[in-house]
């Protein structure tokens, strides 16, 4: 559009002395009438940006994209906070299982390997110790609290190694 009105003025002002005021009258209205147009066009879409689907002003939209806005950051902050109540929670979790079979009756070959321990801890090795010992007779459940990978209670080897492979996963 520039390009044109640019081109003419050009023309225009290099055969200025040449030319009748006749061409002259019509070169201005050509020119008039091209901004003319070009205002109109323009008019046409700036009142399509303004009108909306609903009829709505521009002012009013702008007004709901803040409001959505808002919304949004108040979400994302409720998002980040329920985030680090989670990571709270994570870290307090059973995060290392450990588990031993063994035959506690090694020496008269009676027993098998049906009992076990388990070890069970969170991040920072806190947790419990289960031990169950299988006889013929009966089967005993022993639980034993743990701080920081250690016992208060006196471990079995088998309760040390249990411990030991925890600390390594």
């Amino acid at each position: 559009m520039f390009a044109v009105f640019f081109a003419l003025i050009g023309l225009m002002l290099y055969n200025l002395p040449h030319m009748e005021v006749n061409i002259l009258y019509v070169v201005f209205t050509a020119v008039a009438l091209i901004f003319v147009i070009w205002i109109i066009r323009l008019e046409f879409r700036i009142h399509r940006l303004c009108a909306g689907k609903n009829g709505k002003s521009l002012e009013d939209g702008i007004t709901a994209l803040g409001k959505g806005v808002e919304d949004l950051y108040g979400r994302s902050q409720a998002s980040d906070n329920r985030i680090s109540d989670l990571r709270a929670r994570f870290h307090k979790s059973v995060q290392r299982v450990e588990t031993i079979r063994f035959n506690p009756f090694k020496g008269d070959g009676s027993g098998g390997n049906q009992s076990f321990v388990s070890a069970f801890a969170d991040e920072d090795g806190n947790g419990v110790i289960l031990s169950c010992l299988y006889s013929r007779g009966a089967v005993n459940v022993y639980a034993k609290p743990m701080k920081k990978f250690t016992s208060e209670i006196n471990l079995s080897e088998e309760e040390k190694t249990a411990v030991e492979k925890l600390k390594i996963n």
